[in-house]
């Protein structure tokens, strides 16, 4: 009997809550719709950056520790396997990788060259979707304040019109009213900030990486390959 009444006492104070979040939503007006469509777009795209950003993907650290040996492993006569792992490019560092050893008896700068082209198509890859979310942090407290000017405006339309200037509890209450598209606009554009400069300094983090372990992959494959026997 207790369980039933908690559970009850909880679906009702979660109706409240969606109560009072619709209400909300419609006291802030028109503007919170294209507050609502930034909330889904921001929130889409930070959870396709995390999925898309996992080092794992883009530089295994299996496939790290075996491009570090790589020329350990060319001067044993064991390098076909991974070379084939390179060529079917699951990862970024396999890609441009594969582009390195396509390149192999060349000049180091002449490798560099070719991975560098290649590594523009992967940086790229890896900043997808941050535009839309520097899109969303701009226009998110934009429509905010256009939403709250336009709300006030109203009122203040409302107030002349009626010529009654001395409610100031209904004047106070209607500048709360037209504040909830700021602070709407705000609480979505705080957490898009905080996942960009996570997302940037990821991204960073990871091509200085893949510079790191490509430099070394490019002077092992300046020399002249070695005869397989």
């Amino acid at each position: 009997m207790t369980f039933s009444f908690i559970l009850a006492q909880e679906v009702t104070d979660a109706q409240s809550a969606l109560q009072i979040a619709w209400k909300y939503f419609q006291d802030g007006g028109h503007f919170m719709y294209p507050l609502l469509l930034c909330l889904i777009a921001g929130f889409t795209i930070i959870v396709f950056k995390l999925l898309s950003l996992r080092r794992g993907l883009i530089i295994p650290a299996e496939l790290v520790e075996r491009v570090d040996r790589f020329e350990e492993s060319e001067k044993a006569g064991i390098v076909e396997p991974l070379l084939a792992e390179f060529e079917r490019g699951k990862s970024a560092l396999a890609r441009l990788a594969a582009v390195a050893v396509r390149n192999r008896g060349t000049s180091q700068s002449e490798i560099s060259d070719a991975v560098q082209t290649a590594a523009r198509y992967e940086i790229l890859q890896l900043g997808k979707g941050m535009t839309q979310l520097d899109v969303v942090i701009v226009v998110s407290p934009l429509l905010g304040l256009l939403g709250t000017a336009s709300g006030l405006a109203f009122l203040f339309q409302e107030m002349a019109q009626s010529g009654d200037i001395s409610d100031a509890q209904r004047i106070a209450l209607g500048i709360a009213i037209a504040l909830n598209t700021t602070i709407f606009g705000l609480a979505i554009t705080i957490p898009c900030v905080i996942a960009q400069s996570f997302f940037n300094r990821k991204i960073e983090s990871i091509t200085t990486e893949l510079e790191l372990v490509l430099t070394k992959l490019a002077h092992a494959c300046q020399k002249p390959r070695n005869p397989i026997h």
